[in-house]
C-alpha cells in the first residue's frame, strides 16, 4: 500500500486537493454534508465523497484516504491477496487501515519526513512541523512519525479537555484539565500513554502550555496509573495544544518510580 501511494504521489503536480486527484482523472470529487460520515469512494460510479462539514485538514486527509481506497481496488494482486488472508469484519478493519497508511504517505513526501528528524530530532518540535508543512492533523504527524522514529520515544499531543464525570480517577467535581488526546510510541518502545491521562501541574508540558514556551529538560512520562518513568521531555506549544516527546532511557539508564 506504502509502494502505490509513493508511486502515485510522485506522478502528482502538488499535494492541494485539486491536484491529488490529478491521477485518478475518471473520478469526479464531491463535497456534501454526510452527517457522522467524513466521506465515500462509489467505484461504481467512480466518485468520491467527502463531507463539507467537517474541517479542512480532515476532508484532506479522507480525500487521501479515499484515494488509496481507489488504488487499492485497482491493484488485482495485492486485493487477491488481502481476500486469501482475511474475510468479513477483520477484512474490512484491514483495509480501513491500509488506506490510512495509504494517505499519510500520499500527504507526507518521505523527503518531508527526512527532513524534520533531520532537523529537529525526535522531539515535539518535529512534530509540529511536519504537522504544519504537511498541512496534516497533529494525530496523523504523530502516528507517522512514530513509525519512522528509531529512538526509544513516546509521541503525545496534550491539549485542555473537560474530564468525564463518571471516570473513577477524576475528581469528585470535575472541570476542565490538561490532558493527553493522542499518543503512540516508535516501533519496540511496549509502554504507551492512554487518551485522557492528566498532565500534572508542574510538569514540563504544563509549564510549556502556560508560558507558551518550548521547554526541553529532564522529568518524566505520566502515566495513569501514577508511575513515572524517567524521560527526557521535550514539549513544543502549538496555539491551544502542547506537541511532546518523551525519549525513554535505554536499558540500564532508569526504571519507572
Amino acid at each position: 500500500m506504502k509502494t502505490l501511494a509513493a508511486e502515485y504521489a510522485a506522478a502528482l503536480p502538488g499535494r492541494d486537493t485539486h491536484s491529488l486527484m490529478h491521477g485518478l482523472s475518471d473520478v469526479q470529487l464531491s463535497f456534501l454534508p454526510m452527517g457522522e460520515r467524513d466521506g465515500a469512494y462509489d467505484p461504481e460510479h467512480r466518485v468520491i465523497l467527502i463531507n463539507s462539514r467537517v474541517r479542512p485538514e480532515r476532508q484532506r486527509f479522507t480525500l487521501a484516504h479515499e484515494i488509496s481506497h481507489a488504488l487499492l481496488l485497482g491493484d488485482d494482486d495485492l486485493l487477491s491477496d488481502l481476500h486469501d488472508a482475511f474475510e468479513g469484519e477483520r477484512l474490512e478493519q484491514v483495509i480501513e487501515t491500509l488506506c490510512n497508511v495509504g494517505a499519510a504517505a500520499l500527504l507526507i513526501p518521505q523527503t518531508l519526513l527526512d527532513e524534520v528528524l533531520t532537523r529537529f530530532g525526535p522531539t515535539g518540535r518535529a512534530l509540529a512541523e511536519l504537522s504544519r508543512r504537511a498541512d496534516i492533523s497533529a494525530s496523523t504527524a504523530l502516528y507517522t512519525l512514530a513509525e519512522h522514529t528509531a529512538a526509544p520515544v513516546i509521541y503525545a499531543v496534550c491539549a485542555v479537555a473537560r474530564l468525564d464525570a463518571e471516570d473513577p480517577e477524576a475528581p469528585e467535581a470535575p472541570g476542565k484539565a490538561l490532558t493527553v488526546r493522542v499518543s503512540s510510541a516508535a516501533p519496540g518502545v511496549k509502554y504507551s500513554l492512554r487518551p485522557g491521562t492528566p498532565i500534572p501541574a508542574q510538569h514540563p508540558v504544563a509549564v510549556a502550555l502556560d508560558t507558551r514556551l518550548p521547554i526541553a529538560q529532564d522529568s518524566y512520562v505520566p502515566f495513569r496509573s501514577g508511575r513515572r518513568m524517567p524521560a527526557q521531555v521535550d514539549a513544543f506549544p502549538d496555539r491551544h495544544r502542547v506537541m511532546v516527546s518523551f525519549l525513554l532511557p535505554t536499558r540500564g539508564e532508569g526504571s519507572a518510580s
